[in-house]
């Protein structure tokens, strides 16, 4: 019996340490995956570094490309379009004025009283529209018809106070927000569509000339005096209210930036002369590329994947949340981040977004509840522990610092090029640049990154001079302001 019971005992122990062996070897297993994930968000963390040395190379390329593009058509990454615009907002304009803002599956009209000057904006109106499927891949006439006789019966429905004086004609600035060469402050030629519209007979025409023979078509007088674009929007609002703004930043789903140059530092430009000695590029920075971007494997792989550029992927709400998905989805298949299979959610490009991004970015909560109940509504990701949801939060850091660094380096070069990046003895000049887009707006890590940024580039003396304001809707105010500048009723002497 005691033998027996000598015999159990020992088999008991035995148990017992194999358990206990396998516990110990299913830690270890487990430290050893969740040391490979850390080991990953560290490799990545490095990658995308982006000290003060770096990002002033990068300012340094984007001020040599900015004098390429302006050198020569096809001379640099960046395009800097000439916008035609040499006439921005001063205050003073008074009248009535109307925007068309056509960027998408809608269409936005708008209306907009001005004061004249100390007055400013005495009233504005907008409705918006949707285009119907059909209309987006249908015929020119079709599409321009239907936007014309919406415009027709917004402007039916205008009140006693926007009545314009007998024998005037009312005028439009038309902001188009696809590709087109533009010839001149009121006309361009479309180079292609996007965003879901495929109207094969349009490409190649002029869009005010479609725009204007639908007008007539419902006997609608009115008169296109700008055709822009967001970015040249949102300089010319911000300049209405603020003399100081020389550049516009768009920081939304996409990027871009525009700036006033001086005439004569535009070599390529053989038009007439301008009367203001300025003209506003659109730089369509998204294009800008230097080697001195800090680009991870995640960035490669999204670069071969789609045809946009590195910058715009690197700074833009389009591609943010993209990136931290690309590194989670590693995580999950090299460190079993998630568990032994990879959660199919994660698998889906674009499925997370960068407002959810930023919401786990901001979880002020000591559990990091909104992390948690991000993950479970958007990828389906149960279970998570506060160690796992803290690395998130961590990875989320990461993809916004170096966007918002990137972004304020872009903003240097142009302070660069512009020769407003020193300090003067003597001169105390205010610059403003006008920022717009939801990525600025929403995201307050972000905005207050670059913010910061800025200053550590600049140095605190030249920083005290340089001021970010955000300007709102610039596509639909910013393109009534400017076609207000560029009115066919305007005085003489205000050009």
């Amino acid at each position: 019996m005691g033998k027996v019971a000598v015999v159990v005992v020992c088999a008991a122990a035995v148990a017992a340490g194999v358990a206990g062996a396998v516990v110990v070897r299913r830690r270890m297993k487990r430290e050893g995956k969740w040391g490979k994930a850390v080991g990953i968000v560290k490799e990545f963390e490095e990658k995308c570094g982006t000290p003060a040395s770096k990002l002033k190379l990068v300012a340094d390329a984007m001020t040599v490309e900015m004098h390429a593009g302006l050198a020569s058509e096809g001379g640099s990454k960046l395009k800097m379009i000439i916008s035609y615009v040499d006439n921005l907002p001063t205050g003073d304009e008074k009248g009535i004025f109307y925007a068309l803002d056509l960027g998408g599956t809608n269409f936005r009209v708008l209306r907009v009283q001005l004061g004249g000057k100390d007055a400013g904006i005495v009233k504005q109106e907008f409705e918006e529209v949707s285009i119907p499927p059909n209309l987006m891949t249908g015929t020119s006439d079709g599409l321009f018809d239907y936007i014309a006789a919406e415009l027709s019966k917004y402007v039916s429905q205008e009140g006693q106070e926007f009545q314009l004086p007998p024998g005037t004609q009312r005028e439009l600035g038309f902001t188009f927000s696809f590709p087109v060469m533009q010839t001149s402050i009121n006309s361009g030629n479309l180079v292609r569509w996007t965003k879901g519209f495929d109207i094969d007979d349009a490409v190649g025409r002029d869009v005010v000339v479609e725009l204007t023979k639908a007008m007539k078509r419902q006997g609608l007088n009115m008169n296109v005096s700008a055709l822009v674009n967001d970015t040249v929007g949102t300089l010319a609002g911000g300049r209405y209210s603020n003399k100081d703004v020389i550049a516009s930043v768009i920081l939304g789903t996409g990027t871009n930036a525009a700036y006033v140059e001086r005439a004569q530092a535009i070599p390529k430009w053989h038009g007439v002369p301008s009367k203001s000695g300025e003209m506003v590029i659109n730089m369509e920075w998204g294009n800008f590329r230097s080697s001195h971007l800090p680009l991870t494997e995640y960035d490669h792989a999204l670069d071969a994947d789609s045809l946009n550029p590195d910058f715009e992927k690197m700074i833009s709400g389009m591609y943010l949340g993209e990136i931290i998905r690309r590194v989670l989805f590693r995580m999950a298949e090299e460190a079993a981040f998630f568990g032994d299979t990879v959660p199919p959610k994660l698998k889906v490009p674009f499925v997370l977004r960068t407002p959810e991004m930023s919401a786990m970015h901001h979880d002020q909560s000591s559990d990091l509840k909104v992390v948690e109940n991000k993950l479970k509504d958007v990828l389906e990701i149960s279970n998570t522990s506060l160690r796992m949801r803290r690395t998130i939060v961590e990875l989320c850091n990461i993809v916004a610092t170096r966007g918002a660094r990137l972004a304020a380096a872009g903003i240097l070069g142009i302070l660069k090029k512009m020769g407003r990046d020193i300090a003067r003895d003597g001169e105390k000049q205010k610059t403003v640049v006008a920022l717009d887009g939801g990525l600025y707006e929403h995201y307050s890590e972000y905005s207050k990154c670059l913010a910061n940024t800025l200053e550590e580039l600049l140095g605190e003396e030249v920083y005290k001079s340089i001021f970010v304001e955000h300007a709102n809707d610039g596509s639909g105010i910013g393109a009534a302001l400017l076609a207000a500048s560029h009115s066919l009723y305007r005085p003489a002497d205000s050009s």
